[in-house]
């Protein structure tokens, strides 16, 4: 891992993905693993005409907030969608794409599609899966894991997903040297994964609540992982 020359070092900044994204040049990361959110009734969801159909909301809007005593404020606070030039951007510096939620924007068709099984009960008040739609031409695949967090890795981010998951994605579809990119990092759980896997990330999360409590955790792996490489 290092610094790439004349750009940003691999890590996690409190920062506009917009902004971030514009400083990179086209095609710079190998691959991106985003998760935006997807509310925000008043939101332009579109995508890189040239490239492929254009992304149009099919929700608009969600109430979000029923987490707000557990994690520190309502999830309608942030919960608004991207606009066009957010998937013009990501078209542009990324090579390929894993878009969680993507069942929420017209996205083309995709024979690669991933499935989150979160081995939750039917009647449960949380989704019992999440979708995922990427640009690789694949088989789809479903991938079993439950969403609680441990005793040692607390759940600070109403929409983080496990480590394990990302751990997952990247052993799939990212090689040794792949750049990897997070425009909402949340919970910074990718940045953890590739940080596991060897591979240079960047993460962006403007908020700063979230930002302080990811690089805490990001920090945590990282002295972990470092103290036994010494042993």
């Amino acid at each position: 891992m290092g610094e790439q020359a004349g750009l940003m070092a691999p890590g996690l900044y409190r920062m506009d993905c917009m902004e971030a994204m514009r400083s990179f040049p086209d095609g710079f990361f190998d691959l991106a693993v985003v998760d935006p959110p997807y509310g925000g009734a008043n939101s332009d969801i579109g995508g890189g005409a040239a490239v492929r159909p254009a992304i149009r909301p099919i929700q608009a809007g969600r109430t979000g907030g029923t987490w707000a005593s557990k994690y520190g404020k309502k999830i309608i606070a942030w919960d608004t969608a991207p606009k066009q030039e957010y998937f013009d951007e990501l078209l542009r510096v990324s090579r390929d794409q894993i878009i969680w939620g993507g069942n929420y924007f017209g996205l083309p068709p995709t024979r690669c599609f991933l499935v989150w099984d979160k081995r939750i009960p039917e009647d449960f008040s949380m989704a019992m899966c999440e979708y995922a739609w990427t640009s690789m031409t694949g088989n789809a695949k479903i991938y079993v894991h439950t969403p609680q967090g441990t005793k040692d890795d607390q759940r600070f981010h109403p929409t983080q997903k496990p480590v394990a998951l990302y751990s997952w994605i990247l052993s799939k579809y990212a090689k040794p040297g792949f750049k990897i990119l997070d425009t909402h990092a949340g919970s910074a759980s990718s940045l953890v994964a590739a940080h596991r896997a060897g591979l240079d990330a960047w993460g962006f999360e403007i908020d700063e609540h979230y930002f302080k409590l990811a690089s805490e955790r990001l920090a945590r792996e990282k002295a972990q992982v470092t103290m036994f490489e010494m042993l």
